[in-house]
């Protein structure tokens, strides 16, 4: 069972949130207000996930996820209703291990929990072409990409895997959109991963937005 902390200025959004977590088996372990409680609460309760809104009063998310970051702690969802390139840029920088839009559908919200629990990450695809934009700050330098392109260490396979995270499919769809099994193509991420010294599929998307050829650009 995968523990969350809610960190969220509105108390109908939290509420409505756990509503939603325990009802689909997840354990929601407190809720915060604003960045600063948020970041106390994920080192006293060691969440699995701790998901947390951006703009809040007082500490917002982007300096709790930094805070959270600092000391090492529990990976961290942002979930918001903002798009903007500005605060996807900011999450990246802080730390952020997710990004996912509020107007999401419940099933999003939930899988993009599991990934990030799991270590995987997780990019909402309305918010990729912002992704996109901020390739140039990424919080790490790009991994050193063989020439010529398509990069020797990856597989064919492997690359038709990461230009579908590009495009913002989750594991389950680019399972689907490549007849695969769900367990193959996270085995095939796993290896991408470690091949290019990357830690997860953010840095995967912004990889691959960074050193793909145009035409190879969803």
């Amino acid at each position: 069972m995968r523990t969350v902390l809610l960190v969220d200025d509105y108390g109908a959004v939290r509420a409505g949130l756990r509503l939603l977590l325990e009802a689909s088996g997840l354990s929601v372990l407190g809720e915060a207000s604003d960045g600063a409680t948020g970041a106390t609460m994920a080192r006293a309760l060691r969440p699995d996930v701790v998901l947390m809104d951006v703009r809040m009063p007082g500490t917002d998310g982007i300096e709790g996820t930094r805070l959270i970051a600092e000391q090492a702690g529990p990976p961290v969802l942002m979930l918001t209703t903002f798009d903007l390139e500005e605060s996807v840029a900011a999450a990246i920088r802080a730390g952020a291990a997710g990004y996912v839009l509020k107007t999401a559908e419940a099933e999003r919200i939930l899988e993009a929990i599991e990934e990030v629990g799991a270590g995987r990450g997780f990019v909402d695809p309305a918010v990729v072409p912002a992704l996109f934009r901020t390739a140039a700050q990424a919080t790490r330098p790009p991994a050193v990409v063989p020439s010529p392109w398509p990069p020797a260490d990856l597989t064919p396979r492997e690359l038709d895997v990461f230009a579908l995270f590009a495009d913002g499919l989750s594991n389950r769809a680019v399972a689907r959109e490549l007849g695969l099994a769900e367990t193959t193509v996270k085995s095939h991420v796993s290896s991408a991963l470690a091949k290019l010294g990357l830690d997860s599929r953010v840095q995967a998307a912004l990889w691959f937005a960074e050193h793909a050829p145009r035409e190879e650009r969803p």
